[in-house]
């Protein structure tokens, strides 16, 4: 089994993936003031509390757009299993043909849910991430990398607009009943949720007319349950992009004796 580590800025993403399947997925928070020692232990504890122990991995791969995290959890890891992990950089092969203008600017998640893509879906593909902040880009009909664009996340956005005013309250990020809505806190979620669906469903039609045909789009990312349902485009959901990006990378990547 091997242990498949998204770092981002919010979440750490755990997926436990056992020949291509994914068996488990556990989410903890990003917190660059822990130790390795302490990030071995939680490791540890979330698989000892599901019933899984460190000594069924045989590998683990890692991405990650928080640096000051590499080396800590890649340390915890080794820590913990003994295994070195292989590091999403742009020193490992990915299969994915990147044309944009400095390809070494592309962050990690970005590769692995891109290589998580291709793996599952027929290009030319849109892939809306929704976390800390949110990012769209494409996969053009030959399958290379040629760009996108990247925004505010949703959770950041309302939470600065918690902090930068004074009257209006923090807000969890769902739907109400109605896009016009008629109190201050419906009124919050209505821009949160159907505002940015409809700023997806907007950007993908730029996207198309630039490429100059229909492509399938793909939401993924921590926030996409809470939006890609309310968009006007066909959208699918898949939450696991990320994980067999990794998956397929470590298979790339790793020394089999």
């Amino acid at each position: 089994m091997v242990l498949a580590i998204d770092i981002g800025n919010t979440n750490i993403v755990i997926g436990c993936i056992e020949s291509g399947t994914i068996t488990h997925v556990y989410r903890m928070s990003s917190d660059i003031s822990k130790t390795s020692d302490e990030y071995a232990v939680e490791i540890r504890g979330i698989l000892e509390f599901h019933g899984l122990t460190h000594e069924i991995l045989s590998g683990a791969v890692v991405s990650c757009v928080v640096p000051p995290l590499t080396g800590v959890i890649t340390r915890a890891v080794k820590l913990l299993t003994g295994i070195e992990a292989i590091v999403v950089s742009s020193g490992i092969k990915t299969g994915l043909n990147i044309l944009i203008d400095d390809p070494g600017q592309l962050g990690g998640d970005m590769v692995a849910t891109a290589v998580g893509a291709l793996g599952t879906y027929e290009p030319p593909l849109i892939i809306v991430d929704l976390g800390t902040a949110t990012k769209m880009y494409v996969l053009n009909k030959s399958g290379s990398f040629i760009g996108g664009a990247i925004m505010p996340g949703v959770s950041l956005s309302m939470s600065a607009l918690a902090a930068g005013t004074s009257q209006l309250p923090r807000v969890p990020i769902e739907a109400p009943l109605k896009c016009i809505s008629s109190n201050t806190v419906d009124c919050m979620k209505s821009g949160a949720t159907y505002a940015t669906a409809s700023m997806i469903d907007g950007m993908a039609d730029r996207f198309e007319a630039e490429l100059g045909e229909r492509a399938a789009i793909i939401a993924t990312g921590g926030l996409s349950e809470a939006i890609y349902r309310h968009c006007k485009r066909e959208i699918v959901h898949d939450p696991d992009l990320i994980l067999r990006g990794l998956w397929i990378m470590y298979e790339k990547n790793s020394v089999r004796s």
